[in-house]
């Protein structure tokens, strides 16, 4: 099942306290930037982030984007704007060390 574009349009609302967010699409689904950064991506209408170090203290659940990929962070509660922003602001600094 792909992403539909109403799940990308909110995701995006969502994450408007952050500047620099890009969203590229990739076979259905939608890569995830912050500041030139890839931090994760929409996959089958769920938002899912890299797992780093800084981000671990969320306690999310960890989930697999598509079959054969890695493990990434589900994020189920987007509705929170300041969590969300909290949470890529973390998996960016770990990312960019």
């Amino acid at each position: 099942m792909a992403t539909t574009k109403e799940y990308k349009n909110y995701i995006l609302e969502q994450l408007d306290l952050l500047d620099n967010i890009v969203c590229k699409n990739m076979m259905g689904e939608y890569l995830l930037y912050y500041k030139g950064v890839l931090i994760g991506g929409i996959y089958d209408n769920r938002l899912l982030l890299k797992i780093v170090n800084t981000n671990k203290k969320y306690r999310l659940k960890e989930s697999i984007p598509y079959k054969g990929a890695k493990k990434m962070y589900l994020v189920q509660n987007v509705d929170n704007k300041e969590i969300l922003r909290d949470i890529v602001f973390d998996t960016y600094n770990w990312l960019i060390k």
